[in-house]
């Protein structure tokens, strides 16, 4: 008890140093924890994303993915043999289709439809205006900018200004058509899905370009709709865009039964591949086209992966700080009280106690650090893995743009038949992969705390020890005479 004691009297011997040792060690400990904190946050995330995510399984019409047409529509006699494939947990069937504005005109360019790019036509009409401007490479993309000279053989109408169309998705519950739950910030879920159902659901961009609000009416061809409730897809293109009952959606496009696409859940990552070549068996290889859901998952744990080891080597390095301030100030410490540690020798102290004696006080500071530490990492973990998270994935996301510009450079959309992947649902193969990470939150519990803590008391203790025996070591005769 007299060397613990005398060991945090020690402690507190220099106050002013001992002070700014704790804070230099707090500040150390704290970023330890929060990479702690941050690795097993990433951890849980990556969990929860293979649990959740990698299991889904998408069914397009065979050959209509890129708006090029080819294959026959989807049915709900397709939902119900899915339905039955082994392995498969749920199937969720959605109908996409492209609204143009009332107010604007949609031209026909040569080879195509009007409508939308690569001359997909729109399905529809609606007294929503799109919020989205199409700037120069959509009125280029759409051949809205020609003009004519004359009206021979060689010359070309004269072209509206092109309108992005409004994106209407039909769906049949809470989640749009890559299975996600909608993200509603005001009002609430479709609850009638009737096909006289006159409920819809805006994008936050749509509807601060139109002022619209819960409540408020607009029309889709003859029939007048009620906004119940506005979402967050993530983007202002995904924004801009609704939602309708299913089977209304159908209906006003004269389209009973017929389904854009499928996402299909299956009971475990394990069995993805097994139930895709069931599917595809089931519904015909030749009549629909079966894709996992994996590369927007691949990128999302790529992302996760790096951020974890990133964490990790910061958990490392901070640890080995902490233990080399504890070192360099346990040398300075007990180069200055060498005149003591002879006295304790010459009346008979062990190499072992005085080594003890130097360690409690060194933990003392540690343990002092720590609490000053796990204060500040309790404030900064969240902040530090969003900022590790955003830079990590920032990659993902600009490679996954490329890979969209270089689909549509080649006359394709990556977003399936009727942009399948409708609102918040993606927009490509590449992409999704930030919306998929969503955000990662951190929580320091006690478990978290106690192994950091260990850890550091563990090389504290060592940074303690080094020096103190092998000054101990030194024969009390040796160490008077040089005093």
């Amino acid at each position: 008890m007299s060397v613990l004691a005398r060991s945090v009297g020690n402690a507190f011997r220099n106050k002013v140093r001992s002070g700014a040792v704790v804070i230099i060690l707090a500040v150390a400990i704290g970023l330890a924890l929060s990479m702690l904190v941050a690795n097993q946050a990433v951890a849980d995330k990556i969990t929860s994303l293979k649990a959740s995510v990698g299991n889904n399984l998408t069914v397009n019409p065979a050959g209509s993915r890129g708006g090029q047409g080819g294959g026959e529509p989807l049915t709900a006699a397709d939902l119900s043999t899915a339905s039955t494939v082994a392995h498969v947990s749920s199937v969720t069937g959605t109908l996409s289709l492209r609204l143009s504005s009332n107010a604007s005109t949609t031209a026909t360019a040569p080879g195509g439809q009007g409508g939308g790019p690569a001359g997909r036509a729109a399905s529809g009409t609606t007294s929503l205006v799109s919020a989205i401007d199409p700037g120069t490479l959509g009125n280029r993309a759409n051949g809205s900018t020609s003009s004519s000279g004359g009206t021979g053989a060689g010359s070309t109408a004269v072209r509206p200004a092109f309108s992005i169309p409004i994106e209407a998705t039909g769906i049949a519950g809470a989640v749009n058509a890559a299975g996600v739950p909608i993200n509603i910030t005001d009002g609430t879920a479709l609850n009638d899905f009737a096909g006289t159902s006159a409920q819809a659901l805006v994008g936050s961009t749509l509807a601060t370009k139109n002022s619209l609000k819960v409540g408020s009416m607009f029309t889709v061809d003859d029939r007048t709709m009620t906004i119940s409730g506005i979402f967050d897809a993530g983007t202002a293109f995904d924004n801009n865009a609704i939602y309708l009952p299913l089977t209304a959606a159908q209906t006003l496009a004269s389209r009973p039964g017929e389904i854009s696409t499928m996402t299909v859940l299956v009971d475990s990552i394990d069995n993805v591949d097994a139930a895709k070549t069931a599917l595809a068996s089931a519904l015909g290889s030749t009549r629909v086209d079966v894709t996992a859901g994996s590369a927007n998952l691949g990128s999302a744990i790529s992302s996760l992966s790096s951020v974890q080891s990133i964490s990790l080597i910061g958990f490392i390095a901070a640890l080995g700080t902490a233990g080399l301030i504890v070192l360099l100030i346990m040398i300075m410490v007990v180069r200055e009280r060498r005149r003591e540690i002879g006295v304790l020798k010459a009346i008979g102290a062990s190499n072992r106690s005085i080594g003890v004696q130097f360690v409690f006080e060194a933990l003392v500071l540690v343990v002092m650090g720590s609490v000053v530490g796990a204060v500040i990492a309790a404030f900064s973990s969240n902040s530090i893995v969003g900022a590790l998270v955003s830079s990590n994935t920032g990659t993902t996301t600009a490679a996954a743009r490329s890979g969209r510009q270089a689909l549509r450079a080649a006359g394709q959309t990556a977003g399936g038949f009727g942009a399948a992947a409708g609102p918040g649902g993606g927009r490509g193969a590449f992409a999704g992969a930030s919306r998929l990470i969503g955000t990662v939150s951190t929580s320091l519990g006690w478990q978290t705390l106690v192994l950091g803590v260990l850890g550091i008391l563990l090389i504290a203790a060592l940074g303690a020890l080094i020096p103190a025996l092998l000054t101990a070591k030194v024969r009390p005769i040796e160490v008077l005479r040089g005093e």
